[in-house]
């Protein structure tokens, strides 16, 4: 009971930050599945997201790691922003590439938490391996 109780929550406080946050939804990324501490998004590479060697642009790929890492350091209802953050690209997204980005705590204290992010495709191949670290503020995103 106190497991759903966490996803619900996870769940209200990460559609609450998504609903405006209008940089992820132009972008078309979708909450697939959220818990305390994780969170899978996922982004399908348009043709507008692709660069001049005909690859998505590594931003974007950046863009919807960064979107998981924010809905699973924030599914406590705390919220956090990115402290620092660091991405290695392993292989190139293509156009029409459906991204799956999830989020995992590695490390949670009261004022900040570390955060793995891998990025694959629809094939499961490695895209993007991300690592964030967020600071907590003393704000909530939704009534408990």
């Amino acid at each position: 009971m106190e497991k759903q109780k966490a996803r619900n929550l996870a769940r209200r406080a990460a559609e609450t930050m998504l609903a405006s946050d209008a940089a992820s939804r132009g972008l078309g990324m979708l909450l697939e599945e959220i818990g305390s501490g994780w969170a899978r998004v996922s982004m399908s590479v348009r043709k507008d997201m692709v660069n001049g060697h005909d690859i998505a642009h590594g931003g974007m790929v950046f863009a919807l790691a960064d979107t998981a890492f924010a809905c699973a350091c924030n599914s406590y209802n705390i919220v956090n922003v990115a402290q620092s953050c660091q991405i290695n690209f392993l292989r190139p997204a293509l156009l029409g590439d459906v991204l799956m980005a999830e989020a995992r705590e590695i490390s949670r204290g009261r004022r900040s938490g570390l955060y793995d992010v891998d990025v694959k495709n629809q094939n499961g191949q490695l895209i993007a391996s991300f690592r964030g670290q967020s600071a907590a503020l003393d704000k909530t995103l939704v009534e408990d």
